[in-house]
């Protein structure tokens, strides 16, 4: 055993699930096919019943007297012409079969035309009760839209894609008031409010649970436990203003954070990276938490997570954190101190330009040699194990 304890390892996250294709088309009816493949022939066959069955009435006309060969004919036509209606019957039928295949098909087209006009109306109020200027009214927008992309997966990621719109749009914190204040006007305070809940909804629909493990001796759990989560999702934050953000246990693909202003803590703890995660130049003015935080970069030749430029003006924890690729903090400015204790780098890390005013730790980190960090604002302390006996 070590004179430290070891670091606790995280079960291995499954893999993330495919987004569903929703096609926006009418369901998948066959159309009929051409009445010529079949009509032609049907009526060769019904012809060639008329003619072969009155060939066979008519082959021993020379054996019948003349006076009863007129009639002899007659009957032999009234019987052809029965033998191609009974041949024949099956031709009204299929006409109904191909009657009520349209039928089927009008009918979900307009369905689906419905169904598709209800979703963009709802969409279109959503959207614009989001520029209303009541807060109340704004709220309602974003749980309607909420709401609908719960019920239209194919909406999902354009609903996430116009609530992040929404939060890179301008807006500066209000100052703190005392309790006593009351604001003239309408309370500069509810914007921060409905910003919290878009922040809240974003969190909610990418928190990832992965399905438990069933034993043989367990019963089947008909329910899913991951249900709420939007899968494929990407975040383009440019440049938002993000109040508190709380993004704890969640794993997204994409996420765009450049020149975002983290406004209060940034909790990170415990999320999936599976794409690029880009923090270049974004500033975090209280602590900010990736722990636990695996950063899977899936983009083949690009670097890892990018930390260009970004400023801490706090605290920063990378405990054991993971970096599949090399990491970039050149320029990065930590204000206070910054840990890495137990963190993975797969590839390194630069800190070129780094600037650091307090500590920075990196405690039985692996992958991890040398940093291009000061001397003295840097602890390691490597892992020393005892030699066991016999």
């Amino acid at each position: 055993m070590g004179l430290f304890p070891r670091t606790p390892r995280v079960p291995a996250q499954p893999r993330e699930p495919r987004p569903p294709r929703v096609p926006a088309r009418p369901p998948e009816l066959r159309p009929p096919r051409s009445m010529w493949w079949w009509t032609l022939p049907a009526a060769l066959l019904i012809g060639a019943a008329a003619w072969a069955t009155t060939a066979w009435l008519l082959q021993d006309l020379n054996t019948v007297p003349v006076s009863g060969r007129v009639a002899a004919r007659i009957e032999a036509v009234r019987t052809a012409l029965a033998a191609a209606a009974g041949v024949g019957a099956p031709a009204p039928l299929l006409l109904a079969v191909r009657r009520q295949r349209h039928q089927e098909l009008a009918t979900a087209h307009t369905t689906h035309d419905a169904d598709e006009r209800r979703v963009t109306e709802l969409y279109t109020k959503a959207v614009e009760h989001l520029g209303s200027d009541q807060a109340a009214i704004r709220l309602g927008g974003m749980y309607a839209l909420e709401r609908l992309a719960e019920h239209t997966p194919a909406l999902q990621g354009t609903v996430a894609e116009v609530i992040c719109a929404y939060l890179r749009g301008p807006w500066t914190p209000p100052a703190r008031r005392k309790a006593s204040a009351v604001p003239a006007g309408p309370d500069p305070r509810e914007e921060r409010q409905v910003r919290l809940a878009a922040q809240r909804i974003l969190a909610r629909h990418l928190h990832h649970s992965p399905q438990p493990v069933r034993r043989w001796w367990q019963p089947r759990d008909s329910g899913d436990a991951d249900r709420l989560h939007w899968p494929g999702t990407r975040l383009d934050l440019t440049g938002a203003t993000l109040v508190d953000f709380e993004f704890v246990e969640c794993r997204v693909a994409d996420a765009d954070f450049r020149e975002a202003t983290f406004a209060g803590e940034a909790m990170f703890a415990a999320t999936t990276f599976t794409g690029r995660a880009n923090f270049a130049g974004a500033t975090f003015t209280g602590d900010a938490s990736f722990t636990w935080v695996t950063f899977a970069d899936g983009h083949p030749g690009l670097d890892g997570a990018d930390f260009d430029g970004a400023t801490f003006a706090d605290d920063a924890s990378f405990h054991h954190a993971t970096f599949t690729r090399s990491p970039r903090f050149e320029r990065t400015a930590f204000l206070r101190d910054a840990v890495f204790d137990g963190a993975v780098f797969g590839g390194g890390a630069r800190f070129v330009g780094t600037t650091i005013v307090g500590e920075v730790s990196f405690v039985a980190v692996k992958g991890l040699e040398t940093t291009d960090l000061p001397a003295g604002r840097q602890r390691w302390r490597r892992i020393v194990r005892r030699r066991g006996r016999g």
